[in-house]
């Protein structure tokens, strides 16, 4: 199997080359990823615990899904393809925003990208992918905020950069 390659891009989000998804992390470039967060009709959002075998972050909680587009792939499309792959569904996402930042892991990798944040609405139980998933959970959005400032340990780093950024497009848009 060869290893998935992340679409590198720019600050503008224009892509500027393809590379094996480890060496990016490893050499901390800009690439081009989303984070889906799905919500339900009482306003909690899907969080998924990860796999206890992933190769960075096991057993943290974070967003429903998120991962990096493929060569030709719309955002969307990637969400799609991610939220099925992952958490065995599929809703209509739509897109909100994008932002650039930058998450060093303890491993030596770091997340550096331009992350495409994308919202769903479902109200069932996921049918989660073991390889990927070790568990999920519906939490109200204030309680994921307290949660995390009082023990930030418990998820992944790039989702408390995340979620701070949907938090505070939540307050300021109505969706």
């Amino acid at each position: 199997m060869t290893e998935e390659k992340v679409i590198l891009v720019n600050e503008q989000d224009e892509p500027i080359g393809l590379m094996p998804k480890m060496e990016a992390h490893e050499k901390a470039l800009l690439h081009r990823a989303f984070s889906v967060f799905v919500l339900n009709s009482k306003n909690e959002v899907m969080l998924q615990q990860r796999a206890a075998q992933k190769y960075h972050s096991p057993l943290l909680w974070t967003n429903t899904t998120c991962s990096h587009q493929r060569d030709g792939e719309t955002n969307l499309q990637a969400g799609t393809r991610r939220l099925r792959e992952e958490m065995g569904f599929t809703t209509e996402l739509k897109e909100l925003f994008s932002f650039i930042y930058k998450a060093p892991f303890d491993n030596g990798l770091t997340e550096h990208e331009f992350d495409h944040v994308m919202i769903g609405y479902y109200d069932a139980a996921p049918q989660i992918n073991r390889d990927e998933a070790e568990s999920w959970k519906w939490m109200a959005i204030e309680d994921v905020k307290n949660d995390m400032l009082a023990s930030p340990e418990l998820y992944t780093v790039w989702f408390r950069i995340i979620f701070d950024e949907f938090y505070h497009f939540l307050e300021e848009h109505k969706i």
